[in-house]
């Protein structure tokens, strides 16, 4: 398990100053990776003895084998892809991907929270106007178009938010409290994406985040905060976690706008047979 989701994991167990701590160790992991107890300790505002357990509930023996998880997952994640290609190929690389990537839609499923997921398929159901703005990062682009496209075909009023900074400042220039955005980014996180999500809740939007950590900037202005497992079988990130996350979230909202998705579905079929005819 990674370090990210071992502090997603005992989250609710940590104090105020281990959560101090856990924020670094997620959102600097270089401090903790070439840093001392101490520095680690300053960055975040709190007693060494706050880092050193830490350490302890995540179920390391000692801040030293902290650090060294952090260096391996930091290796991993920061490596580009044109470095992550050169590491020796498994003898199987089907075997292989078949294993991480059903851990990786095992550890996403899992670890959401039932009550959050019925408050996020709540607001993406809601028929009072409201609209649903979808964005993401690059590297999540087409996830979220994939989301943003069949979202629609349940229900009026989704946005797919993407282009220049100035188009998505346009797109979202009349956003208000009745309104959802559904933000989907990973670490080396778009500042552009946290930008726009962070304008979105200043406004009263409702935020939804689909993320890869519950440290994630996404996470800390969401009302409901979704964190998949991203780990890849080859050079890239997965986001077979998020998509599996997603379909779920599209076969509840399914589920909950019955009739009316039924009624829009047949529009869109019959739609799509005239095209098909013409």
């Amino acid at each position: 398990m990674s370090v990210s989701a071992q502090i997603d994991a005992h989250l609710l167990a940590l104090t105020p100053a281990e959560r101090r701590v856990a924020a670094v160790v997620a959102d600097d992991p270089e401090a903790v990776a070439f840093g001392t107890v101490a520095d680690v300790a300053r960055r975040a505002g709190v007693s060494g003895a706050s880092v050193v357990r830490l350490a302890a509930k995540l179920g390391f023996d000692g801040f030293v084998e902290l650090q060294a998880s952090v260096r391996e997952e930091l290796a991993h994640r920061l490596r580009p892809a044109s470095e992550r290609i050169r590491r020796p190929t498994p003898g199987d690389v089907l075997g292989t991907a078949l294993a991480v990537e059903l851990s990786n839609v095992a550890g996403t499923l899992e670890g959401v929270d039932r009550s959050g997921f019925e408050s996020a398929v709540r607001c993406l159901s809601a028929r009072s106007g409201e609209r649903i703005f979808v964005l993401s990062g690059d590297a999540s682009s087409g996830l979220a178009t994939l989301f943003a496209a069949e979202l629609s075909m349940l229900r009026t009023g989704v946005v797919h938010v993407e282009g220049s900074a100035v188009r998505v400042a346009r797109q979202l220039s009349d956003i208000g409290s009745a309104d959802v955005v559904v933000a989907i980014d990973l670490a080396r996180y778009d500042r552009a994406v946290l930008e726009a999500a962070g304008t979105a809740v200043e406004r009263g939007a409702t935020l939804i985040a689909l993320t890869d950590s519950a440290l994630s900037p996404l996470a800390s202005g969401a009302a409901v905060c979704f964190t998949a497992s991203v780990t890849g079988a080859g050079p890239f990130d997965s986001h077979v976690g998020l998509l599996a996350l997603s379909n779920a979230l599209l076969a509840a909202v399914a589920a909950r706008l019955r009739r009316s998705a039924t009624d829009r579905l047949d529009q869109v079929e019959a739609a799509w047979r005239d095209y098909l005819t013409d």
